[in-house]
């Protein structure tokens, strides 16, 4: 089965709904899953796939639902997650795995840590958000007033986000240069020399246009599953967890992951003074070598070979950020 994963576009998940997949680096290697940011999509910045090949990683990316090229799971929450990745690790054969989420899909990755610790051996969060009923927690403070007043129409009107988002989301779409201008108003310094990168705009571009391919769900959706009840607890997480984050961070607060950090049991929280929310990308080369430390070919589990085969669901071979 891993052969596929230079072929697998589609999985078809128990409930028929289609997730586009993308799998780059070394099809025989230590597989991680990268869940994107909001918006974004299996094509968002990465390592290139030389780099991944030559240290022997299988990463593996997914659109969720509504973007890019797979179906809308209305009102989903962020625990849905779980079943999404698990029907992709069964079509491709996959039995154990790291998880490394970036934005808005760090506490995706959390949820994988929380709900999958059979299968998942490390998950890393970057610039994640906290949950929004997060106890003791000001979570709109040190927010950029950009995301202050997305999230905060998400949660107090729902019909007049999802009718913004419509135009706002085709604008993009033809000019995707357009959300970069925008969020360029609110980055720090240092931000702004990382996504001035020719290859890192040229990578974030393609992102954000394949996010909103067909429609704006995504990100609508994405909005409301990270400002309502995620579905878990994140201190029953058991696995080992990384928390990265830059302490300049107006887009993902910095409090959000100490928030965390104090929660989680085994937790390595790394906060780099000077960097803010795109320094994630710049982090991401270790992140991943971190994500597969202690961790041999065999134990990230190739083909079920330690429980019985299961059937895959397979068909054809806000701004977090």
């Amino acid at each position: 089965m891993r052969d596929s994963a230079s072929t697998l576009d589609h999985v078809r998940t128990a409930d028929g709904r289609r997730l586009r997949v993308e799998c780059s680096g070394d099809p025989g290697g230590r597989p991680v899953f990268l869940l994107h940011g909001t918006p974004g999509s299996r094509v968002g910045p990465r390592p290139r796939p030389m780099y991944l090949y030559q240290r022997g990683v299988l990463l593996i990316s997914y659109d969720r639902p509504g973007y890019g090229g797979s179906d809308r799971l209305p009102g989903r929450r962020v625990v849905d997650v779980v079943q999404d990745v698990a029907a992709v690790a069964d079509a491709l054969g996959v039995d154990r795995f790291a998880v490394v989420g970036r934005s808005g899909g760090a506490p995706h990755a959390l949820a994988c840590a929380a709900r999958l610790p059979h299968r998942v051996t490390r998950a890393a969060a970057l610039v994640t958000l906290a949950p929004r009923d997060a106890e003791g927690l000001d979570w709109f403070a040190g927010m950029a007033p950009s995301n202050v007043d997305e999230f905060s129409t998400a949660v107090a009107d729902p019909g007049g986000f999802e009718a913004r988002l419509f135009p706002r989301s085709a604008s993009i779409r033809a000019d995707p240069a357009q959300l970069l201008e925008e969020l360029r108003k609110e980055m720090t310094g240092d931000d702004r020399r990382i996504v001035s990168d020719n290859g890192v705009r040229s990578m974030l571009l393609r992102n954000y246009c394949e996010a909103l391919r067909t429609s704006p769900y995504g990100w609508i959706d994405d909005s409301f599953a990270l400002t309502e009840p995620w579905g878990f607890d994140p201190a029953c997480i058991q696995v080992p967890v990384l928390l990265w984050h830059g302490a300049r961070d107006a887009f993902s607060p910095v409090a959000h992951s100490s928030w965390l950090a104090e929660r989680i049991p085994h937790v390595t929280s790394v906060i780099e003074p000077s960097s803010a929310h795109f320094g994630a990308l710049r982090a991401l080369p270790d992140v991943l070598s971190w994500s597969l430390a202690d961790i041999s070919p065999r134990e990230a589990g190739l083909l079920h070979e330690a429980r019985a085969p299961r059937a895959p669901h397979t068909a054809s071979g806000s701004r977090s950020r």
